[in-house]
């Protein structure tokens, strides 16, 4: 997807300041639509992408919420960033030092589209995603995940003997991060989900790497699932009232969030309280990696344009350069010691 104009991305940012307190209202009172057999519908193109943090800074403790005022600063500050960005650049400058460099070196602002708003949950301005623990923070990692990974980098191959070491998001297979979810969180760009309903399925189509997500509407999971390993698990799903509750287990142990290992269980809840807003819920349950389970909550706010593919290439075209680099540095370290 590409950026609209920021002059128009600055209005929706004051528009958005603006009306919460009367939008609440009419979350309140909203009838949720249905689709023609009769199930809530949640279809529409959805972008999570927000201001708000997956984790709260520290200093505010088991604050939250921001004010009003607090949280148009925040949306206004991540305006500001934009535009300083786009800012004309000297053709003359030098280069900037790497450690000055983002972590992908070659994308500048027009392939970024940022959270620059925070949509209120439940008329709050959250200042997490997180809002379980209290602190919001994630759990720490159990000793005995401590001790496998310490094993695992002792003894595993670096990421730079082959493709196999390279992420899933640099070869295509799935976004980076965890965009494609679940939980489906917000990266810095192509955070749009489109949502596809038919009697006894739902269908979540990410925009990143055009994964789609077939939900059935059943009690118990395939059982075959468990050694089918598929990618973003294998998800049923259920109605709790107008609530949709997602389950997924059974991922494929290439995709990992943040380590977590094939006892992982995500539970999403989607609940629609606008036309314009869904509240996207989640709680990832990992007993082996995470002390303890957590829970995040952010907003799908409805998007007009429709969803384009985004044709990444398999393995990228830069993987063979990054191997090939990582191969002529190897020889020569065996020139130098040679040398010696």
């Amino acid at each position: 997807m590409f950026n609209r104009p920021y002059t128009l991305a600055c209005t929706a940012v004051l528009c958005a300041a603006l009306l919460p307190f009367g939008a609440l209202a009419q979350e309140d009172d909203y009838v949720v639509p249905r689709t023609w057999d009769g199930a809530p519908d949640l279809q529409g193109v959805w972008r999570n992408a927000t201001v708000t943090p997956l984790t709260r800074p520290r200093e505010l403790g088991e604050r939250r919420a921001y004010t009003r005022e607090e949280a148009f600063q925040l949306e206004r500050a991540a305006q500001q960033e934009v535009e300083e960005d786009n800012e004309p650049l000297d053709p003359n400058r030098p280069p900037p030092p790497a450690e000055d460099l983002p972590p992908v070196g070659n994308y500048d602002l027009f392939w970024t589209d940022r959270g620059m708003f925070m949509p209120t949950i439940d008329g709050e301005y959250r200042t997490s995603i997180i809002i379980d623990p209290p602190d919001g923070q994630l759990p720490g990692y159990t000793e005995e995940f401590m001790a496998q990974r310490a094993r695992e980098r002792a003894t595993g191959p670096d990421p730079f003997d082959g493709p196999e070491g390279r992420g899933v998001g640099e070869r295509c297979l799935l976004a980076f991060g965890s965009n494609s979810g679940p939980p489906m969180l917000p990266v810095m760009y192509n955070s749009h989900y489109q949502i596809v309903q038919s009697p006894g399925y739902v269908v979540i189509v990410v925009e990143m790497v055009h994964d789609a997500r077939i939900i059935p509407i059943q009690d118990d999971h395939d059982p075959h699932a468990e050694v089918m390993d598929k990618w973003m698990g294998d998800s049923i799903g259920r109605w709790e009232g107008d609530t949709l509750v997602v389950e997924t287990q059974h991922f494929n142990p290439w995709q990992s969030f943040r380590g977590a290992s094939e006892n992982l269980k995500v539970t999403e809840r989607f609940r629609r309280v606008a036309d314009g807003k869904i509240i996207y819920s989640f709680t990832v349950d990992d007993p082996t990696v995470f002390e303890s389970s957590f829970t995040g909550e952010l907003a799908l706010t409805a998007y007009d344009d429709p969803l384009y593919e985004y044709a990444c290439h398999e393995g990228n075209y830069a993987l063979a350069g990054t191997l090939a680099g990582a191969r002529l540095a190897e020889q020569e370290e065996r020139e130098a010691a040679q040398e010696d």
